[in-house]
C-alpha cells in the first residue's frame, strides 16, 4: 500500500510511510502539515489530504476484497484464478463486478412460493385455468411440511 501511495502521489516511500504512521497515531492533517514537517519531508497539506483519502479508500478496498473472498470460499466456489483476480482488483467496482455472480440473492415472495411448490397454482390462477373454486384447487397444494397448512395459505402463497 505504501508503494502504491508513493507512486500515485509522486512522493518518496519513506514520506508515505511516515505520513501513514502519523495518521494511524490519530494526528490530524493540519497538525501533521504544520508540526511534523521534518517527519514527512515537508509534505504539503494538500498532498497529505490526498494521501489520507487514498489510504482510506485502499484500506476499504482491501477489507471488501477479504469479505468477498471469505463469502465465495464459504460457498465452496473459490478457485485460485478467481482469488487472484479479486486480489488484483484495483477498484471497488472491479471487485464487486467479480463478486456479482456469487452474491446471494434476496429471497422474494415468488422464490418462497416456488420452494413451497405453489408455482403451478399461481400460474393456474393467473391463466384462469381452474375449474371449480380456487379453494378446491388449492386443497391439492396443502403441505404442512413446506409450511402450507391450509387452502387459504396456499392461495396467499400463490
Amino acid at each position: 500500500m505504501i508503494a502504491q501511495l508513493s507512486a500515485e502521489l509522486a512522493i518518496k516511500p519513506w514520506q508515505a510511510e511516515a505520513a501513514v504512521k502519523l495518521i494511524d497515531e490519530g494526528n490530524t492533517i493540519p497538525f501533521i502539515a504544520r508540526y511534523r514537517k521534518e517527519a514527512t519531508g515537508e509534505l504539503s497539506d494538500e498532498t497529505l489530504r490526498k494521501l489520507w483519502e487514498r489510504l482510506a479508500y485502499l484500506r476499504s478496498l482491501e477489507e471488501r476484497k477479504d469479505t468477498i473472498l471469505r463469502t465465495i470460499e464459504e460457498l465452496g466456489l473459490l478457485t485460485p484464478e478467481l482469488k487472484d483476480r479479486i486480489r488484483q482488483a484495483k477498484t471497488l467496482v472491479e471487485a464487486e463486478d467479480l463478486y456479482r455472480p456469487y452474491r446471494p440473492k434476496k429471497k422474494t415472495r415468488g422464490m418462497a412460493a416456488r420452494e413451497k411448490g405453489l408455482e403451478p397454482l399461481a400460474l393456474d390462477i393467473l391463466r384462469h385455468r381452474i375449474s371449480g373454486s380456487v379453494e378446491q384447487a388449492a386443497e391439492y397444494y396443502v403441505n404442512p411440511e413446506k409450511g402450507v397448512d391450509s387452502p387459504e395459505a396456499a392461495i396467499d402463497g400463490a
